[in-house]
């Protein structure tokens, strides 16, 4: 099983990432500010015309979430997370001697993700076993094929195993919570609908690498009537409103685009990172797994700060000073405002981005199905977390206080994963 630190992959990963691990938080601590695009003809086809397994199964996978996926996102990503560390954990162990790697491998994948996909999406068996044989006809019968199947179904077999009742099911993510009492800077059920607390369950989950869910609990937000509440309130006041007169065209277009969901937004640049890498193909396959445990641990970490301290949302806390006709721009989701879950999920992705794929890449385009018709190009995976922190100022849902702490929860998550790779892939 993977060992980095006995492996040359470990060597060059620690040599190349060692300066990112020391320096998330502090990357954090200044911090102020769909389903993917089809691929191309010859978009999975590596050097040499070989089809390129990670790719093709990325896309499988994304296909998979996007038309089977669960209701709740942490939910859709532990199906990525499983999917991949499967496939990760396989690729390691390699082929018996006088066996094709490569051969070997593409079996392997293939029976990893799909093994792990058929159980948690069965509505898709159908297309899942499509895709696995298109895999294994450009595989030679033998050897090669068969071990390798029969390694990555029982990998996949393993981790899904290890993960019952993980309380990610989307029962257990968003069970019953209680609206606590009426008070200043307490979260209330938030207009129009007035629903109940969502993703409160997050918090009791069993996370892939965290000791705990509280492990980076954050502390708490500024207290109501503070100076930092008071400008944070005022920006919303004035950026968020749905009838702003201070938010510009960009800045709204900017709120739209990052409004819908992180897994669906992010699905697309980590392709692009994957796609672009140099590195072999048991390392893309774990870029791949440590993004997604990255993300399911965020999530419930976010929900452990969520729940700590329950606080009001912005339309809550204007409507209360007497502002009850303010609207924001978007509406506010229902859970509480510190931290924003975006802009963890968006501090996990662009630490282990950052990390595993350099601070930069060649531009790429994203679009988002909250804003149609709206295609936008980025050269950092920093950008996005950028965007993603006004966004939520913008739309009139979180505090910039919320945004900025959430980054920096994300990166905390993401050092952590990064720092533990090998438990999780050994």
């Amino acid at each position: 099983m993977v060992r980095f630190a006995l492996r040359p992959f470990a060597l060059r990963f620690f040599a190349r990432h060692s300066s990112v691990l020391a320096s998330a938080v502090a990357l954090a601590a200044v911090a102020t500010v769909v389903a993917p695009s089809a691929a191309g003809a010859d978009d999975t086809a590596r050097p040499g015309s070989r089809v390129d397994v990670a790719l093709e199964w990325y896309d499988v996978t994304a296909q998979t979430v996007a038309t089977a996926g669960a209701p709740t996102q942490v939910t859709n990503s532990r199906t990525w997370a499983i999917s991949w560390l499967a496939a990760a954990r396989v690729l390691d162990d390699g082929p018996p001697d006088g066996v094709s790697r490569p051969d070997y491998q593409d079996a392997a994948v293939a029976g990893a993700v799909h093994t792990a996909l058929t159980t948690l999406a069965p509505a898709r068996a159908g297309e899942l076993d499509a895709a696995l044989r298109r895999t294994l006809d450009r595989v030679p019968d033998g050897p090669a094929e068969d071990l390798g199947l029969a390694a990555g179904r029982a990998e996949a077999e393993s981790v899904l195993a290890d993960r019952e009742g993980d309380g990610l099911d989307a029962a257990s993510v968003n069970a019953p919570y209680a609206t606590p009492a009426p008070a200043p800077g307490v979260w209330q059920p938030t207009p129009p609908a007035y629903g109940p607390a969502l993703q409160a369950g997050n918090r009791s989950a069993r996370p892939f690498l965290l000791d705990s869910p509280d492990q980076y609990r954050l502390p708490a937000p500024p207290p109501v009537g503070s100076a930092r509440y008071e400008a944070d309130l005022a920006e919303v006041r004035a950026y968020g409103a749905a009838d702003s007169t201070v938010r510009t065209a960009r800045q709204t277009e900017t709120a739209s685009f990052w409004y819908g969901s992180s897994l669906t937004l992010y699905t697309e640049p980590l392709r692009v990172a994957l796609a672009r890498s140099g590195e072999s193909l048991p390392e893309r396959a774990a870029l791949v797994a440590l993004f997604h445990t990255a993300s399911v641990d965020t999530q419930i970490a976010t929900s452990d700060s969520k729940y700590a301290y329950v606080t009001w949302r912005p339309v809550t806390a204007l409507q209360a000073e007497g502002d009850t006709d303010w609207t924001p721009l978007h509406v506010t989701p229902s859970h509480p405002d510190y931290p924003s879950g975006h802009n963890t999920y968006s501090g996990a992705a662009e630490g282990i981005l950052t990390a595993l794929a350099g601070p930069r890449t060649a531009p790429f385009e994203l679009t988002s199905t909250t804003a149609p018709g709206v295609t936008r190009t980025y050269t950092t995976w920093r950008q996005l977390t950028q965007e993603n922190v006004d966004a939520r100022v913008w739309s009139g849902i979180h505090t910039r206080t919320a945004d900025t702490a959430g980054v920096r929860l994300g990166l905390q998550v993401a050092a952590h994963t990064l720092r533990h790779a090998d438990e999780l892939l050994g």
